[in-house]
């Protein structure tokens, strides 16, 4: 007699903690990972806080080989906005046989209790891999197995602005203030993961222009391309591009 494992969606942000809950949930065998979400700002073309390009994303979700599912929001948008959008797309997934939804949020009790409620709402579960663990142990282990990541965008008022652009690596943890999370738990900062082990190849990637919008810093990283024509032409492009 055969089973079949739980179907399951993963909230993917493009940065670390995401990427770190889906080596974990996939070395555990216990979910069917049919797609990956991600809410993505439609007025930049961009992941929503963390700030990387869709065209990063994509390749993201295609070196992860895993179907990825885009929830489109307006900048700014109101929250009962975004609700009703995920609630669509949650419905939508219920029909599909998908029950649960896995999340890489580590302490923050708030955060979870939301979760939790508006998939009860819908009949569907929560599961948090990275739950309470030590979050210094936890960048360290990122590291040790090969998890390479650029921080992409911080709030000013908790780690200063020059962090962002950063490589998340020993140097950048070790130079982090003594009061700030070093996975960046209280929304610090945030990251985008362009090579790790459940990826098929290394996303190339370029850091670009650091800028301060709307109360925070991003630092822009452009996928590189490797064209056929002028490479002077093809790089003036890629240069010009806003951050």
């Amino acid at each position: 007699m055969s089973t079949s494992k739980t179907k399951a969606l993963l909230s993917w942000s493009s940065g670390k903690d995401s990427a770190y809950t889906l080596f974990e949930v996939l070395k555990d065998g216990l979910y069917d990972v049919v797609g990956l979400v991600t809410t993505v700002t439609e007025t930049f073309g961009r992941v929503s806080m963390h700030g990387v390009r869709e065209e990063i994303l994509d390749r993201q979700a295609e070196s992860v080989g895993i179907p990825l599912h885009k929830i489109k929001i307006p900048s700014p948008c109101p929250n009962q906005l975004y609700e009703e959008k995920m609630e669509t797309f949650l419905r939508s997934m219920k029909q599909e046989g998908v029950t649960h939804v896995i999340f890489g949020d580590l302490f923050l009790e708030n955060l979870r209790r939301y979760r939790e409620q508006n998939l009860a709402k819908l009949g569907l579960q929560g599961v948090f891999p990275l739950w309470l663990r030590d979050t210094k142990g936890l960048a360290l282990k990122m590291i040790e197995d090969r998890f390479e990541a650029v921080i992409t965008c911080i709030d000013p008022k908790k780690l200063p602005k020059k962090f962002c652009g950063s490589a998340f690596d020993h140097k950048f943890l070790a130079s982090l203030p003594p009061h700030i999370d070093p996975c960046g738990e209280n929304g610090e900062f945030h990251s985008m993961v362009h090579a790790a082990p459940i990826f098929k190849e290394r996303i190339p990637v370029k850091v670009g222009k650091t800028v301060e919008r709307d109360g925070f810093v991003f630092t822009d990283v452009r996928l590189i391309k490797f064209l056929h024509c002028s490479q002077s032409r093809d790089q003036k492009v890629i240069d010009d591009d806003s951050a």
